[in-house]
């Protein structure tokens, strides 16, 4: 899901937050068609998923996040550096990110990186895809106006109907490996709890989407930085794969990434920039098959596509007609009071 981040992007890899939030500065016209870079950000996302497996088989799991995360700050402050970008003041905000940096990047990086230690890539790709389920469930208690249509409730039944069909509920759950599912269902779980936190914390701040993004990153890695010494001790050897397999994870998954989809939601919307999502676990699983020569049984498959359907319908939104009579009632009703 690439790196998650304060406006629509994520992931892990992966998974993307609702809205992006304000940006400043001037647009420019980007040198390639919106299209083209929509599949690359798929493609880079997808393979983001193999990449953390191929990155494991060399480091420890600690050692994986903390070297994506500063390669991403690194492509991130290049950028941030070109556009003159400033950091931001207030002590208050660099708490915020503070946090969203844990729940958007620390932790899930981390978990996705024990749970490939156990589970196929593709099985991670596919987790990665409940995001939108949860970030569901979460906003009708933590977002007031965020309130559900029986669409996107529908959207949700079905979405976890295909969790429990991936994880072959109705067999014990027997040859799955319970540890490592639950710790990447955790990773995409975070990841909505940290898109909600961001969307009421750091929305007003007055920085640009660019700017939070790569502060987050950053200050991610020093969380990495910190714990990292603490449970693993330094590698002996950097074996060439492994380690070019996370400059890759952290360079384009986590940097060159946001700046993929920084751009397309300003060119195209959130709406269309959210898509890729649908992608990321199709390409997954496609390249951990073909790569890695993963296996996945029948009813992962048929669970996935269950989620992708759920998941789609979360994100749906009523046709223009029917949001323009709920407003019309709304009115109607503060007229009588």
């Amino acid at each position: 899901m690439s790196a998650p981040c304060p406006q629509p992007a994520a992931p892990a890899a992966a998974s993307l937050p609702p809205a992006p939030l304000p940006a400043t500065g001037a647009t420019r016209r980007p040198a390639a068609d919106w299209r083209i870079r929509f599949a690359a950000l798929s493609l880079i996302w997808g393979f983001s998923f193999l990449l953390i497996k191929v990155g494991t088989q060399g480091f420890a799991p600690f050692q994986v996040t903390l070297g994506r995360l500063l390669a991403g700050t690194a492509v991130l402050a290049v950028a941030m550096a070109m556009r003159r970008e400033r950091l931001p003041r207030p002590a208050r905000t660099w708490g915020h990110i503070a946090v969203a940096a844990f729940f958007l990047n620390s932790l899930p990086f981390s978990l996705f990186s024990y749970a490939e230690l156990t589970i196929p890539s593709t099985l991670a790709g596919i987790c990665n895809a409940t995001s939108p389920l949860w970030g569901m469930a979460l906003s009708v208690v933590a977002l007031s106006e965020d309130r559900p249509t029986r669409r996107r409730v529908a959207g949700l039944g079905v979405g976890f109907l295909g969790v429990l069909t991936v994880l072959g509920a109705w067999q014990g759950f027997s040859g799955l490996d319970l540890p490592g599912t639950g710790m990447a269902l955790l990773a995409s779980f975070s990841y909505a709890v940290g898109w909600i936190y961001v969307r009421r914390t750091l929305a007003g701040t007055g920085s640009s989407t660019l700017t939070l993004t790569g502060s987050q990153l950053f200050v991610g890695t020093l969380q990495l930085a910190v714990v990292t010494p603490v449970f693993t001790s330094a590698p002996n050897t950097f074996p060439l794969l492994p380690t070019l397999s996370v400059l890759a994870l952290g360079a384009l998954g986590t940097g060159l990434a946001v700046l993929l989809q920084y751009g397309l939601v300003q060119e195209v919307g959130p709406t269309t920039g959210q898509m890729v999502t649908y992608f990321i676990p199709v390409i997954a699983t496609a390249a951990g098959v073909a790569l890695l020569g993963e296996q996945l049984s029948w009813n992962t498959h048929a669970g996935a596509v269950i989620v992708l359907a759920g998941a789609a319908l979360t994100q749906s939104r009523p046709p223009a007609t029917a949001q323009a009579r709920t407003a019309g009632d709304r009115t109607k009703r503060l007229g009588r009071t």
